[in-house]
């Protein structure tokens, strides 16, 4: 079925600073503990993730996600207390907005016509 629903974006001049694509890959990257794992869940290749976390630890005051050299022991990745601070109040964001328009977006969302398989 169709749906309206908002999808936010946080602009850093031309680049996105962060958006729903980013915000799954630090969960992910959270849950996993590394950026190879969050890709192969997201099925993005590594390269990928890699620029879109460059791109998120450009934008801010400091890195959302930390990373550790591989090796004998393993590398690893781990979002920031600010990488932590970021998701959650963008989460938040994405919660208060769609509260903000449901109304709105329900009546949208009766004139949509339904997606086809």
């Amino acid at each position: 079925m169709s749906e309206a629903r908002p999808r936010i974006r946080i602009l850093r001049g031309r680049d996105i600073a962060i958006g729903p694509g980013k915000a799954d890959l630090l969960q992910a990257i959270d849950a996993t503990g590394s950026i190879s794992s969050a890709a192969r869940q997201m099925d993005m290749s590594y390269r990928r993730a890699w620029l879109l976390v460059d791109t998120m630890n450009q934008c801010f005051v400091t890195p959302l996600v930390d990373t550790a050299v591989g090796g004998s022991g393993g590398g690893g990745a781990r979002l920031t207390p600010l990488g932590l601070e970021v998701l959650q109040r963008y989460r938040a964001m994405e919660t208060n907005a769609a509260a903000a328009i449901a109304d709105d977006a329900a009546r949208l969302n009766a004139c949509l016509k339904p997606l086809e398989d």
